[in-house]
């Protein structure tokens, strides 16, 4: 029984599907304007894992993940880098080339469909008349929004009380919107835009979503996955505009990864408090990060440390000196698979809402029993290969560039040891260590 927490019910759930056709997964993409960080790697290896494993338990699967191609921080980013915002689409195409580098480092599966909001610009517009026509969208001043109060159920998926937030929302003065909280469906811009019935304007983040999920999927979406903090208001506004439009259900399952924090704070763009992908593979292999975020769970916070990586990289390195010999090749029968004793006592904890650091505790109590048990490896090395997305290749050694400061620790532990200072030698020893350098001590 495959179970996920739901964030609409706060409840955990059985995984219910139509039978006639594949589930539908929508994540929610990148705005491609600088470089993929560490928080974005964790979110896409978490529905990576979802897409992963509902496939290997026969389920068959349309993931559909897109990109937000035209936006404010682009066009910005155009100005600062071409110095020419209408250039925007160069921008947008360096940094998806440069995110799907990195999700192929992490052994990210490539979804179903990817598409951009700039392809899809006569469908937004057309969900958009959808929702003028049924009164719970006006148009002003050349700029279309949604009008919350049409409603009802607005709030349900972050638990917001609608009077509090138009409580809060009233020091916002804005003469173009009925209310406070009506968001923007189309933006009004007369340099950077497209062409509409109310204008030349570019759409709202939130419509996009909905607008690509509807074109896709053409129904209620199965599972609707992104970070928690596009709880509120994205999510929330994709399902008041789908659900006033269709007059049915949005989404089934939403999941939300928790965040990637720095210090007890969100790691993010905004705060400066970040790591890019890009940088961090040059420290660590892609496949010791991908560990070290499946040994956590995805909806709890992961508190970034490089410690904390040092020490996945060396459980990393005994899973794959464990399976190093194992081949996997001949296997062609997933039943045979999923049916093994520890597979099985594995996929009970990854199908009881993804719990992946229970089913690699399930994994490391068991390793030291199975070493010559090959067969059984060969099926655990599946799972881990297929489901987890590790590929368990050896890890090529670090190349260590001596820099002055490590040349200066080394030059004070060898005045240590001539001083017959072992405890001052010993920690500069385990000082070096941590930065990748191993000496070879020589007789004194």
């Amino acid at each position: 029984m495959l179970l996920f927490t739901n964030t609409l019910t706060r409840k955990k759930e059985k995984f219910l599907t139509a039978k006639d056709k594949p589930v539908s997964l929508y994540v929610c993409g990148i705005t491609p304007y600088d470089f993929a960080h560490i928080g974005h790697g964790r979110c896409y290896v978490t529905f990576d894992l979802v897409y992963r494993l509902l496939k290997f338990l026969g389920y068959e699967v349309t993931y559909c993940r897109n990109f937000t191609d035209i936006d404010d921080k682009i066009l910005k980013r155009s100005e600062q880098e071409l110095g020419d915002m209408y250039r925007y689409a160069e921008i947008t195409q360096k940094y998806i080339d440069s995110f799907l580098s990195d999700m192929k480092q992490l052994q990210c599966l490539n979804p179903t469909i990817q598409p951009r909001v700039t392809e899809m610009i006569p469908q937004i517009i057309s969900f958009i008349q959808g929702l003028i026509d049924k009164k719970a969208a006006y148009e002003s001043q050349g700029s279309v929004y949604f009008r919350v109060s049409s409603y009802q159920e607005y709030g349900k998926l972050s638990k917001q009380n609608i009077k509090q937030l138009q409580s809060g929302a009233r020091i916002q003065v804005d003469d173009t919107k009925e209310d406070p909280l009506d968001f923007a469906l189309w933006k009004k811009d007369e340099k950077v835009g497209f062409q509409s019935p109310w204008g030349q304007g570019r759409p709202g983040w939130h419509i996009e979503c909905s607008a690509m999920a509807q074109d896709v999927f053409q129904d209620t979406v199965d599972i609707h996955g992104g970070g928690i903090d596009l709880l509120f208001p994205h999510h929330e506004n994709e399902i008041a505009q789908s659900e006033s439009l269709y007059n049915r259900s949005f989404v089934n399952y939403w999941l939300h990864n928790a965040f990637v924090q720095i210090n007890k704070e969100k790691m993010s763009k905004s705060l400066g408090n970040y790591f890019t992908l890009q940088d961090m593979f040059k420290e660590f292999d892609p496949m010791v990060i991908r560990f070290y975020f499946l040994k956590h769970h995805y909806r709890n916070p992961l508190e970034f440390a490089v410690d904390d990586l040092k020490a996945a990289e060396t459980t990393y390195k005994r899973l794959v000196n464990a399976f190093k010999d194992v081949s996997i090749e001949s296997i062609d029968d997933i039943e045979q698979v999923r049916n093994h004793s520890v597979v099985a006592a594995m996929l009970e904890y990854l199908q009881d809402d993804m719990n992946t650091s229970g089913a690699l505790g399930v994994l490391f109590e068991k390793l030291s029993l199975l070493q010559d048990d090959h067969e059984a490896k060969s099926y655990i090395k599946y799972l881990l290969v297929h489901v987890f997305g590790l590929t368990l290749q050896v890890l090529p050694e670090k190349k260590v560039i001596i820099t002055p400061e490590i040349q200066n620790l080394i030059n004070q532990r060898e005045q240590a040891r001539a001083n017959k200072d072992w405890t001052l030698a010993d920690k500069l020893r385990d000082q070096l260590q941590a930065m990748g350098v191993v000496l070879q001590d020589k007789k004194l």
